[in-house]
């Protein structure tokens, strides 16, 4: 009992705080659309304080008078001083951390929708620029969803390296043991096959995992649709408040999107949970494919060599097709980087270098105490 007293102090102390910062966003706001869209937001956190004030009472404990804490003082300065706009983006990312706090409190499980709403209002409220309305998707704003042709490049070209420089070091490490260039062919093989399997098989089960908790968390919130349609249309429209629409116009979309439950759930899915329903995470199996693929093909290139060279010119050779294809990469990450492309291929070139010397050092210091 003295633990769920403790919880419901916190809570009721969390969502006290949460009320004090937001009616202090509002006083310091000077558009009167976001001014409202925080006052909505105040006075939400204030309905789930009176939630846990009610079960400290019923256990018979008093609350005692609040008192902002440090934190929130601090944020509500900082807001008089320089505007909202210069501390969003910190009370985004606090809520957005927090936006799963009462999923394993069977007690708020009436919270929790709340919860992950507020962290997209925020989120949607913190990504508009002075210069202009946000986007179009809040969930543009949210690191999970920051997908597109950009981050397809940079996870292409890191699992070509992934795979160049752990072969690499692999067969320097085996070269510098004193083995012969076949049984350096045959583990360079085998290391390309281990490899890119694990990393196929890595991808498969995070691409799953990462729909399987998708369509879980697509379900919930079709349940929500059907339980509480109320709730729901509130957070629609206070997001698409926080986009720039004001009150009376944002809640009228919502209304008219909740006349059909299929774009509300799509809508929600998108904006509330950053979820796309069309895409899901992706095709686990060509993730995996493409995981394999591009692992392998790193993989080979020190292991080419081999195969028709033997000895320290096969070695020789290995290195300097490898150094070849790092610089290539380190040219490829220079264009999702943004770092120079000659200095991005030169600082991939003496880090792929610096590893298989160690590599090397250590098999052969190895070999040594074996022999």
């Amino acid at each position: 009992m003295r633990t769920d007293i403790e919880r419901y102090e916190q809570n009721l102390r969390d969502e006290l705080e949460g009320a004090a910062l937001y009616a202090a966003l509002a006083a310091a706001e000077t558009d009167p659309v976001r001014k409202d869209l925080f006052l909505q937001l105040s006075q939400a956190e204030s309905e789930h304080a009176k939630t846990w004030q009610a079960k400290l009472s019923a256990a018979g404990v008093d609350p005692g008078s609040f008192v902002p804490g440090l934190r929130t003082r601090i944020l509500a300065r900082l807001a008089r001083r320089f505007g909202p706009g210069f501390v969003l983006p910190a009370i985004a990312a606090a809520e957005f951390a927090d936006r799963d706090k009462y999923a394993g409190q069977t007690d708020a499980a009436h919270l929790s929708s709340d919860e992950h709403g507020h962290a997209a209002v925020i989120q949607a409220a913190a990504a508009r620029r002075s210069d202009g309305p946000i986007g179009t998707h809040i969930a543009r704003a949210e690191p999970w969803h920051r997908r597109g042709s950009g981050n397809e490049l940079r996870a292409a070209v890191l699992g070509a390296n992934d795979g160049l420089v752990s072969n690499l070091c692999l067969l320097m490490g085996i070269a510098g043991a004193g083995a012969g260039s076949r049984t350096i062919l045959l583990t360079g093989l085998a290391g390309l096959i281990a490899g890119a399997m694990s990393m196929a098989l890595g991808e498969w089960l995070s691409v799953t995992n990462s729909r399987e908790f998708a369509r879980t968390q697509i379900e919930r919130e079709r349940q929500e649709l059907e339980e509480t349609p109320d709730a729901e249309r509130k957070e629609l429209a206070l997001i698409f408040q926080a986009k720039g629409l004001p009150r009376e116009d944002a809640q009228r979309v919502a209304a008219e999107m909740m006349r059909d439950k299929r774009i509300a759930l799509d809508t929600l899915a998108r904006e509330e949970l950053g979820i796309d329903p069309a895409e899901m995470g992706g095709n686990p199996w060509s993730a995996a494919a493409f995981s394999f693929g591009l692992f392998a093909l790193g993989a080979l290139f020190p292991v080419i060599p081999f195969a028709f060279v033997a000895g320290a010119a096969g070695i020789a050779w290995s290195l300097g097709v490898s150094i070849l294809a790092s610089a290539a990469i380190g040219l490829a990450s220079s264009l999702f980087s943004g770092r120079g492309a000659w200095f991005s291929a030169l600082r991939q070139v003496l880090i792929g270098a610096c590893a298989a010397g160690a590599t090397y050092a250590i098999g052969a210091l190895i070999g040594v105490s074996l022999s």
